[in-house]
């Protein structure tokens, strides 16, 4: 069963894209982040023509989530983390497919830093490890999958200095995925390659994708008992170079369930 997370940055602006990806991958499962599109602005029609049925979490102009499901319905579970019922940003959903708890995270960028924006994103986090945390605990198979915005490691990002400040690879930022792991998640990406590139991001800017200047901010986290079953993965890196593609391509896993 084949699962990946994708940061669409506009989903209907970047519909073709997305369904071209989909007509050739065809993975089980997708994890969508920045729909930016209100919730009666999702394209449920053009994906139910490709065989996916799918629970979103719409937002005007900004963030937006979706799990979709190719010949099945997602049983959605989730459209909020708990802690803070005055935050309302579309930024978490979850759902069960196939008897599998899955994720779409879109974890807030935090620039500038230090700052409120900053402030948010460690927030957010805390949020997410409060209930991953309650997740683990239950012993629920789980792909914890999406847009976490942070580079977990140094080789995670192309050597570069320009981005000391920048809020995705930050002590605290790192610091906060490396506390999520140690709840007993598994980064099922880091463990099939261990070493090298493993970019799923290439700025618009400064000539970033032809000069394959990336980072690594799309994650699966698998909870124990899924940890297991891993047996593939990679990056749809060819996306990227599509005309009019978002900055992410799109991240996938094989679980032998």
């Amino acid at each position: 069963m084949r699962f990946a997370t994708f940061n669409i940055n506009n989903i209907n602006k970047r519909l073709d894209n997305l369904l071209a990806w989909l007509a050739k991958a065809k993975p089980d499962v997708v994890s969508l982040q920045e729909l930016k599109a209100e919730q009666g602005q999702f394209p449920a029609k053009a994906l139910r023509a490709l065989g996916y049925e799918a629970v979103w979490q719409g937002e005007r102009s900004w963030n937006g989530v979706a799990i979709l499901a190719r010949n099945q319905t997602p049983v959605l579970t989730r459209t909020t983390l708990p802690g803070n019922p005055k935050d309302h940003q579309a930024r978490y959903i979850e759902a069960a497919v196939n008897g599998i708890l899955v994720t779409s995270i879109y974890l807030p960028n935090g620039n500038p830093q230090p700052g409120p924006k900053f402030d948010y994103k460690l927030a957010r986090f805390e949020r997410l490890m409060t209930h991953s945390a309650e997740l683990v605990a239950a012993g629920v198979p789980v792909v914890l999958t999406g847009d976490y915005n942070v580079v977990p490691t140094p080789q995670d990002i192309y050597q570069t200095r320009s981005l000391d400040n920048n809020a995705l690879i930050q002590p605290a930022s790192r610091e906060a995925f490396a506390r999520l792991l140690a709840q007993g998640w598994t980064d099922a990406l880091r463990t099939l390659h261990s070493t090298g590139p493993l970019w799923t991001f290439w700025d618009y800017k400064f000539e970033r994708w032809p000069k394959d200047k990336g980072m690594r901010l799309d994650h699966f986290l698998l909870s124990p008992s899924l940890s297991k079953k891993l047996n593939d993965g990679g990056v749809d890196k060819w996306v990227r170079g599509e005309p009019n593609g978002s900055d992410h391509a799109p991240a996938w896993i094989s679980l032998d369930l």
